[in-house]
């Protein structure tokens, strides 16, 4: 291959993306697995899911296992990886494994920052099954949490919303809390009629506990009619800012013209009101501060840092962007 490939992760809690580009921005091979999060997985467990999908992408590409070294930059972008020394135990895996010349490891909030702006500056939160942050500023400064749930002080994914939601819904059944249209979506959404049959199911593993992620849009949507609904997506909100916000103060960011982009499942499919509630909330922290949710997928931003890491142009990362937009489109289309 005349022109340097680039290796693309992006590895979720769900589902993890792998592209292969050439450094002109042509597309080789985009494929999809399930999640590659080693700490849900483990690093053996990781490496596994992220060998196979290595292995089919680069076959889609002609890329044979003895042309790996034609891969110039890996660039992995992890959920899970959220301290330097899981960085470095996944990088040094990988390396071993003789994937590329160069490789790079991340959390994967990164991705969605550079897949949301051209300078690869600003902040980005994700919210999906849990909750992240991430700034990084013009000279290159980080800001970074621990994002490990409730033990670093975490609250705002899609589990948190939705195991709120089945408590209120609890309460409201059996009068310990106020009266709640959630007591009747709650348990619906799993094919229930009582907050109780849901919360039995849960106890024997009937549902799993996980799938409490999926209340997070019924929560959001309701939000508007019930009072109970609105203070969840109240606190979600809230909790954006707060992130937000420490991030922009640790880079002396808050006098900038910064953008704040707004990623993951949950953040995608909420409504206006909700953009709106965390762009109000910024607004004190400062007049410039711009809030949006993202467009590119987070794949998007690990290509292009990779092919920053090559010093691609400006023409053909755009033409990066859009052949992955277009393919990762062609994929959820067919399933």
């Amino acid at each position: 291959m005349t022109e340097p490939v680039v290796l693309a992760v992006d590895g979720g809690n769900w589902k993890t993306d792998l592209a292969l580009v050439r450094r002109d921005g042509e597309v080789l091979s985009l494929v999809r697995g399930p999640l590659s999060s080693p700490h849900h997985l483990g690093l053996d467990g990781s490496l596994a899911v992220l060998d196979e999908l290595f292995a089919r992408a680069g076959a889609g590409a002609g890329l044979a296992a003895s042309d790996r070294p034609a891969v110039e930059v890996a660039r992995l972008l992890m959920a899970g990886v959220d301290f330097p020394n899981e960085e470095r135990e996944l990088r040094s895996a990988v390396e071993s494994r003789g994937w590329a010349r160069r490789t790079k490891v991340g959390n994967d909030t990164f991705a969605l920052l550079r897949a949301g702006t051209e300078e690869g500056w600003g902040v980005a939160v994700v919210c999906g099954s849990g909750i992240n942050c991430v700034g990084v500023a013009p000279d290159g400064r980080e800001a970074r949490f621990p994002a490990l749930g409730a033990i670093s002080g975490d609250w705002g994914g899609g589990f948190d919303v939705g195991l709120d939601a089945l408590s209120a819904a609890a309460r409201s059944e059996d009068g310990r809390g106020p009266r709640t249209s959630l007591e009747r979506l709650v348990p619906e959404c799993f094919g229930l009629e009582r907050p109780s049959e849901l919360a039995e199911s849960i106890h024997r593993s009937r549902i799993p506990m996980e799938r409490l992620n999926e209340l997070a849009p019924t929560v959001i949507a309701e939000a508007a009619h019930d009072e109970v609904a609105a203070r969840i997506v109240e606190r979600l909100g809230d909790e954006v800012v707060a992130l937000a916000r420490v991030a922009l103060e640790r880079l002396d960011l808050t006098d900038e013209s910064v953008e704040v982009l707004l990623g993951g499942g949950v953040l995608q499919s909420a409504d206006g009101a909700l953009v709106a509630a965390i762009q109000a909330g910024l607004r004190h922290v400062g007049p410039a501060i711009r809030v949006r949710r993202t467009v590119s997928p987070p794949i998007v931003g690990a290509a292009l840092l990779a092919l920053d890491d090559l010093g691609a142009g400006m023409d053909d990362q755009e033409r990066a962007r859009r052949e992955l937009t277009a393919a990762l489109e062609t994929i959820t289309e067919t399933g």
